[in-house]
């Protein structure tokens, strides 16, 4: 693949193989961070998982103290009350069974979904649907609960969801390049120990493998994995 003019005066301020603190590789791209748009920081973790092995699956939730940078819109399942205790949470969908059909029929207009417990048996038939994007409900990440004004807030605050792909890896967007190396740093660590903190039951020897992070038309920066632990 051909890389631009920019990513590849990027590249060469890079030492590829080595691993940088994380103050070191957050200076480093941000320096490279040069688009004429707001590039989104991802962090790419390899994880020492097969997630072929249900003791191995890593998933969960993490709040990023900066905020995530991007407007997510929320779709939440509920009637009566908690409908509208989800509407003036702020959420930007609300519905029952008229929702459903709606995402049956492949309209998905949200990014993140949340129900009440009662709605289940509706959301439960659309796992074909959401469950391929990542947003089926699910009572272990807060999505299915009946606070749902917690649950709108902490989506709408930069709450993301994480989970293993099957090369062991973890991709994440935790922020936007025009953030300061602070808000950055404070995201990356948050991530970094959430995902630490979800080692499965399976994984066996070293458990966080190689981190790097990267904006969106920058080279990876590796970094070093105590670094963003300790």
């Amino acid at each position: 693949m051909t890389r631009g003019k920019r990513y590849n005066n990027a590249l060469a301020k890079i030492e590829v193989e080595k691993d940088y603190s994380v103050s070191e590789a957050v200076k480093l791209l941000k320096e490279n961070a040069t688009a004429k748009f707001d590039e989104t920081i991802d962090i790419a973790m390899n994880l020492g998982v097969d997630p072929k092995h249900s003791d191995q699956m890593v998933r969960g939730m993490v709040s990023l103290p900066s905020g995530s940078g991007k407007t997510i819109k929320i779709g939440v399942f509920a009637k009566g009350e908690k409908a509208d205790e989800a509407k003036a949470a702020g959420a930007d969908f609300v519905g029952s069974d008229d929702l459903a059909e709606k995402v049956q029929n492949g309209d998905i207009p949200f990014d993140r979904c949340i129900a009440t417990p009662d709605m289940m048996a509706v959301v439960g038939k659309l796992g074909k649907v959401l469950g391929p994007k990542g947003m089926m409900p699910n009572p272990k990440l807060g999505t299915v609960t009946v606070d749902i004004t917690k649950a709108v807030n902490d989506a709408k605050g930069g709450q993301i969801e994480f989970r293993v792909e099957k090369a062991g890896i973890i991709h994440a967007g935790v922020g936007k390049s025009s953030f300061s190396e602070d808000q950055i740093i404070a995201n990356l660590k948050a991530f970094t120990k959430a995902v630490n903190s979800s080692k499965p039951s399976g994984a066996k020897g070293t458990f966080i493998k190689k981190i790097s992070i990267s904006s969106s038309v920058g080279p990876g920066i590796r970094v070093d994995v105590a670094s963003l632990i300790n």
